[in-house]
């Protein structure tokens, strides 16, 4: 472990204990490791099955939110729900994967179903969007120039990124706009919230498996931790 990585695995400091982020586990297996991600970045963190997340940011009252990915179809019977209340309460809203999607289709969006599917045959070869959990790179997005995701990674133009899904959203939800693509086929990569007051950044990817080697993938976390310091008026 390098030095750098050792002080962000450091113990959070007791100021930033008092901000934690709440992280909705809609059964991912790496959501230890967005625990992780935020712990290195020195913010207290913690984890909570998706059936107790409205009670528990009501009783936390968290700075952040994190919704994780999942292996469900967001449109299964009983299928894990992102709680309204965390939506529309104003805290910055970070949501991965099975998040982006949770998110999308309570906010009256809707998802392709399969990927496969949906795409022509002759487009459908190019791209492997579940190949994630066998290689580090899995394709490439395109970003929106101009959008708030892209100032956030510095994006200029197509990155690499980390991405296991077979669905997608289609129809954007209300309040959410499309800020990137797979250049390959179209599929709808990344979201983000229209108001510009509040923080919503939904990706399809897993950025949390890749910010050792990848500083893109740092910077959504760190942006989110530091929108939450914006919102509680501790950023300097």
């Amino acid at each position: 472990m390098t030095a750098a990585q050792q002080a962000r695995e450091s113990t959070p400091s007791v100021a930033s204990a008092h901000d934690k982020i709440l992280i909705v586990d809609f059964g991912s297996q790496v959501t230890q490791l967005i625990a992780r991600r935020v712990r290195e970045e020195g913010v207290y963190s913690e984890i909570v099955p998706f059936q107790k997340a409205e009670a528990a940011f009501r009783e936390m009252q968290p700075k952040a939110v994190i919704l994780s990915g999942g292996p469900a179809s967001v449109l299964d019977d009983n299928a894990p729900a992102v709680p309204m209340t965390i939506l529309t309460a104003g805290v910055p809203v970070l949501g991965i994967c099975y998040g982006l999607q949770s998110m999308n289709v309570h906010l009256k969006g809707s998802l392709i179903q399969h990927i496969p599917d949906f795409l022509p045959e002759a487009t459908r070869a190019k791209v492997n969007h579940a190949a994630g959990r066998m290689v580090a790179v899995a394709h490439a997005v395109e970003i929106t120039d101009g959008s708030k995701l892209a100032g956030i990674i510095g994006a200029n133009g197509k990155v690499p990124v980390n991405s296991s899904h077979h669905q997608s959203a289609e129809k954007i939800g209300q309040g959410l706009r499309i800020v990137a693509r797979c250049p390959d086929d179209g599929i709808i990569e990344a979201l983000e919230g229209t108001d510009a007051d509040h923080f919503v950044i939904a990706v399809q990817w897993h950025p949390e498996r890749s910010v050792e080697d990848d500083e893109p993938s740092l910077a959504i976390f760190r942006a989110l931790i530091e929108a939450a310091k914006e919102k509680s008026g501790e950023a300097k």
